[in-house]
């Protein structure tokens, strides 16, 4: 008898959130909803189903990630048009589980790209970096959770790294990263953290401090991979 036929494989507990998303799903289908429909206020979809805001909230994060919802600042949840093949449950715990492999990858790329940065930036690099940082604090006081003004910051300073190879291969991961920045931007309090641990990387770049610019950049890394989705896990 082989190893494999010895033993069963070990069975995923389902988390309540993951319950809640596939509860989302199924009721959207149940009303027909089409690309574009808004689901109801948090409050009142809780309320339906039976949960806590804080449930719901890390169930439609998790729906967000996966791309079968878009949270817009003002205009609340909205359903998007990306197909969903597999079941709502395989594909969270699909992206939980690259999530490591995801941060990894960012912290060997983004802390030489911040060294780079540092040692090569102009003022027009600047001062896209200084706007990027604006657009993101404009957005955390105007109640949103800065993920547009987020990724502007880190493409301008993979911009300033002037390494077209590094800027590659950011690309290539893009939507992987995308993924992880909406769970970071997520958590309680971390938008004006991670805009924070920006200003300390953008500081450092400015100075001309490639040390200074990687240690920073590691650092902020490694704080927007605290994540629930694996805290959970």
């Amino acid at each position: 008898m082989s190893e494999s036929s010895r033993f069963p494989r070990p069975l995923h507990r389902t988390r309540l959130y993951e319950q809640v998303a596939e509860q989302i799903t199924a009721w959207i289908s149940e009303n027909d909803l089409k690309a574009g429909d808004r689901l109801p206020p948090e409050r009142q979809l809780a309320t339906s189903l039976g949960v806590s805001r804080a449930t719901l909230s890390q169930a439609l994060v998790a729906l967000e990630v996966i791309g079968v919802v878009a949270v817009r600042h003002g205009d609340g949840t909205v359903l998007t048009d990306k197909p969903r093949a597999e079941r709502i449950t395989d594909a969270i715990r699909a992206h939980a589980e690259r999530i490591p492999d995801v941060i990894e990858a960012r912290d060997a790329l983004e802390t030489k790209i911040a060294a780079l940065a540092a040692q090569r930036r102009t003022q027009e690099d600047l001062d896209h970096i200084q706007a990027a940082l604006k657009a993101m604090l404009d957005d955390i006081e105007g109640g949103g959770r800065g993920v547009q003004g987020d990724e502007l910051f880190h493409r301008a300073v993979t911009e300033a790294a002037h390494s077209p190879l590094l800027e590659q291969m950011m690309s290539e991961i893009s939507e992987l990263i995308r993924e992880t920045r909406i769970e970071s931007l997520s958590q309680p309090d971390r938008p004006r953290t991670s805009l924070a641990g920006h200003q300390k990387i953008a500081d450092a770049i400015a100075a001309g401090d490639p040390e200074a610019a990687a240690a920073a950049m590691h650092g902020h890394v490694m704080l927007v991979s605290d994540v629930a989705l694996l805290r959970d896990r």
